[in-house]
């Protein structure tokens, strides 16, 4: 017959054998839980040093476009600075030029006062045979850095 130890011992077994079982099972999710999550940390170390790697390639890209702005900004400058410049020089030759009209057409008028109808000019009291009033046009007009920034 069987003893009361031999039954329970028998009847030990299916718990313990159940048991191990239920605890295998337990221990293969654990393992494969940490496989999975040791994979889904490297995945996403692996996207962290693709985003990195692509801001890094994007810095370098507006660096690069930065200096090429900046390049073109130094040069718009210093096309500006020319053209000022030389806006400045033509405005002193326009007014030089202005006193010169200006000179010539009293000289015109004063002439045309004294003159008589043959084309000859007479002017009263004068000894010399004939003034000569001449201009030379051929003489470049002039302007001066100095005479830039008086006007």
């Amino acid at each position: 017959m069987a003893s009361p130890g031999g039954a329970s011992s028998g009847s030990t077994q299916p718990r313990n054998s159940a048991s191990e079982d239920l605890q295998a099972v337990m221990d293969q999710k654990k393992r494969r839980r940490m496989i999975s999550n040791r994979e889904s940390a490297r995945r996403s170390r692996l996207r962290k040093q693709k985003h990195l790697d692509d801001l890094m390639a994007q810095v370098t890209q507006l660096m690069g476009e930065k200096e090429r702005l900046l390049a073109t900004v130094s040069l718009t400058n210093q096309e500006c600075a020319a053209v000022e410049a030389e806006n400045s020089v033509l405005r002193a030759q326009a007014m030089e030029l202005s006193h010169r009209l200006q000179s010539l057409s009293e000289i015109l008028s004063f002439l045309s006062n004294f003159s008589n109808g043959d084309g000859n000019t007479s002017f009263p009291n004068s000894n010399s045979n004939s003034w000569n009033f001449t201009c030379n046009m051929s003489q470049p007009i002039l302007a001066s850095a100095e005479s830039v920034f008086y006007y």
